[in-house]
């Protein structure tokens, strides 16, 4: 267990959720924000003064400041694995935002790292922070919806509709050598949310597309997955950054029950009618009760999400805990690979096929 106020370093500022972790970090008094660093200068300059932390020209001063316990790892994807291997070899434990990496061999270098050096270590998947997330894996979990055949994750943003995310500083999310394609960036979410729900499944089936977007821009914006489990079970992935509205996001059968979510991304947070329901449960046998409202709270926007991971993380931090292994970022990677094999072949592909 970790006492004492925690020590904070940043790599990078690439992903603008640090700076929401950031946000809620400064306003605490058991967490000194010690230094960052960013190869892109002018925004690592900024976002320090922002945050007032003194800002590192150097990655190997920043990593071997002994007054940083953690390090929050927010750089472009390609970049993941080569500043994970830097910090831990340094001693450091770290908080990584997703996705893990682009290739399995990335993945692999952080595990391999991450296990030589035995620091603690966790991937920053907002959903397993999320109440109505957590909900919907323990009604799964102790079987009070009984066997599960289908469940379905929609996950989106209207990313794609805004021209300065396509031509501003943000655009190394939609350059294939930084971070593949949008599907890889926001359906790993999705993947993780699956594979915490249900566990690791066998095999994929999916379409990739650009829908809106000219391919030359960006190569995809849409994307849907099917995934196959050993006792056939589905669980389908749906994900879109052209998406300006929703309203129901995951959806879970059993011979027992259902289960239905809504409002859990961004766009469908955003637009709540009056009376809106987070989640919902019908059990057979309670039938005469209908649908039963489990009562957890609609945040006023996608960001309070975000934002929560901040304490969330110094909690598991401080008790020794790890929500989100890198074994178990791996999987998700695992699986949104799959899917991009199986577009690009256009045939089912085994979720261990290029393990």
């Amino acid at each position: 267990m970790k006492t004492g106020t925690v020590g904070i370093g940043i790599i990078s500022f690439a992903h603008g959720h640090v700076s929401s972790y950031c946000s809620e970090w400064v306003k605490r008094n058991d967490v000194r924000l010690v230094a960052a660093w960013d190869d892109n200068v002018e925004r690592g300059q900024a976002a320090a003064a922002q945050f007032g932390t003194k800002f590192e020209t150097d990655l190997d001063a920043l990593v071997s400041n002994p007054e940083i316990d953690l390090i929050a790892v927010a750089s472009e994807t390609a970049k993941h694995a080569d500043h994970v291997v830097a910090a831990v070899r340094a001693g450091k434990d770290v908080l990584l935002q997703k996705p893990m990496a682009l290739s399995l061999a990335d993945c692999n270098r952080i595990i391999e790292a991450v296990d030589r050096a035995g620091v603690w270590f966790a991937m920053a998947y907002q959903m397993r922070y999320d109440p109505s997330n957590q909900k919907i894996r323990k009604l799964v979990q102790d079987g009070t919806l009984g066997q599960i055949s289908l469940l379905r994750r929609r996950h989106c943003i209207p990313a794609l509709f805004n021209e300065a995310f396509i031509t501003g500083a943000s655009n190394w999310h939609i350059r294939p050598e930084m971070n593949m394609g949008m599907f890889m960036d926001d359906a790993s979410h999705a993947a993780d949310f699956i594979y915490w729900v249900l566990g690791r499944p066998k095999s994929c089936i999916a379409e990739i597309v650009a829908a809106y977007i000219d391919p030359a821009v960006t190569p995809d914006d849409l994307g849907v997955a099917i995934y196959r489990y050993d006792d056939n079970k589905l669980a389908v992935l749906t994900n879109s950054s052209i998406t300006w509205a929703g309203e129901n996001t995951t959806e879970v059968y059993g011979d027992r029950g259902v289960l239905i979510q809504n409002h859990d991304d961004g766009p469908s947070t955003g637009l709540k009618p009056p009376g809106a329901i987070a989640l919902k449960l019908f059990l057979q046998e309670q039938a005469d009760k209908g649908w039963q409202d489990l009562g957890l709270e609609i945040p006023d926007g996608h960001g309070r999400r975000i934002a929560a991971v901040a304490s969330g993380v110094l909690a598991d931090y401080r008790a020794g805990d790890i929500r989100c292994s890198s074994r178990e970022g791996r999987v998700s990677i695992e699986m949104v690979l799959a899917a991009y094999k199986s577009a690009a072949e256009g045939r089912r592909v085994m979720i261990d096929e290029d393990a």
